[in-house]
């Protein structure tokens, strides 16, 4: 059997008058302040719950809010989770 002919291409390139170099600046490691707030975020949420639990009948405020305790509190923490994802 012969041999197919093998075609040789040129590698396409775009054109160099329609892209221009754009510099990006390179983002920092996050404040120090950012990662205590977004801890402190998650670990208020957590003991939102925790207190709920334990004393929650016995304080005004959080026998008044009821089921929506569990709100707050979750609420709380996925906040603090969703600050991770800016967190460099």
């Amino acid at each position: 059997m012969p041999k197919s002919k093998v075609r040789k291409k040129t590698p396409y390139t775009a054109p160099a008058d329609r892209r221009t170099p754009v510099k990006v600046k390179s983002a920092g490691p996050s404040h120090p302040i950012y990662v205590a707030v977004m801890l402190g975020v998650m670990l208020l949420g957590l003991a939102w719950l925790v207190v709920n639990y334990i004393a929650g009948d016995k304080i005004p405020l959080m026998s008044e809010l009821g089921n929506w305790n569990f709100a707050i509190g979750f609420a709380l923490m996925i906040g603090g989770l969703l600050m991770t994802m800016r967190w460099r």
